[in-house]
């Protein structure tokens, strides 16, 4: 299944009952989360949108899914993330640690908004895509002022991409033997209840270590299970990065985009070594 529920979060009940919008993905589960504020390079995408027929008075404003900055002014996620939003809708992102409280405390809907820096989403021409290439990538993309508020609130350093080819070049074997870790601003796994399963949380920043199970033309598969030791991503989580170390340096493998429903399994994740990955980004970044 995809993570929309992709790991796009429900964050309102009300969303679902209103539109068949991009879901926000859910937050890192809770079974070896741990907050992340030395991330700051990972944030929030949140989105303003109509959802009472006027689009003069936006009303809707939330966050939705995570996301990396992979320059000075690129901010990566899911293009399910970006996707069938009403016309007029407008792109945010903060980098703050804590994005669901800062929505809490804000009053109006341009206040809430303002818990950003506006954007330009830019999202790949061939998505959907399919099985093998589902082209499930897009950009958040700021002028040089938005960059350099985004930059004034929240220093941080873009994340590090891969080589092209480089997880095929290693191979399994050393993708196994390497230390992955997922992060967002994701719900928590499934907790069963009188009304049936919920997914709490999210809105905060967390990381947790995943294990590397399958490497696909354009997926890298991860393993979350409690039972060996690792924690993994959920809904809210869609476009955060899973970070692999790699002699030394923290490497932005791949985006989450999908996952089993309760999140208690897998991670599958969008490869940033391919050739469609890097076709898609070198248009708005400098590839190694």
């Amino acid at each position: 299944m995809r993570r929309s529920a992709l790991f796009a979060s429900l964050t309102t009940a009300a969303l679902a009952a209103a539109m068949a919008a991009a879901a926000p993905a859910s937050a890192i589960n809770t079974y070896k989360a741990q907050p992340a504020p030395e991330r700051t390079e990972v944030g929030a995408l949140i989105v303003q949108w109509d959802r009472d027929g006027n689009p003069g008075t936006p009303d809707v404003v939330d966050w939705y899914c995570s996301g990396t900055m992979i320059d000075e002014n690129t901010f990566l996620t899911a293009a399910h993330c970006t996707t069938d939003w009403p016309t007029g809708a407008r792109f945010y992102v903060s980098l703050a640690q804590d994005v669901q409280g800062a929505l809490d405390a804000a009053g109006t809907p341009a206040e809430k908004a303002a818990v950003g820096v506006e954007g330009t989403q830019h999202t790949s021409p061939d998505y959907p895509g399919n099985s093998a290439d589902a082209h499930d990538i897009a950009v958040i993309e700021f002028n040089d002022t938005q960059a350099a508020e985004l930059a004034q609130r929240w220093p941080f350093n873009p994340a590090t991409l891969p080589a092209a080819g480089q997880f095929d070049a290693l191979g399994s074997r050393a993708l196994d033997a390497a230390t992955w870790q997922v992060a967002g601003y994701g719900t928590e796994e499934a907790k069963r209840g009188p009304g049936g399963q919920t997914h709490p949380g999210g809105g905060v920043r967390m990381k947790a270590e995943v294990g590397f199970n399958a490497l696909n033309k354009t997926w890298v598969r991860l393993a979350m299970n409690e039972s060996r030791g690792y924690g993994g991503a959920c809904y809210g989580d869609s476009g955060g990065p899973n970070f692999v170390t790699l002699d030394g340096e923290l490497v932005l493998a791949a985006t989450t985009i999908t996952g089993d429903g309760p999140c208690y399994a897998t991670n599958v994740s969008y490869r940033l070594d391919t050739p469609s990955a890097r076709g898609f980004l070198a248009e708005f970044v400098d590839l190694p």
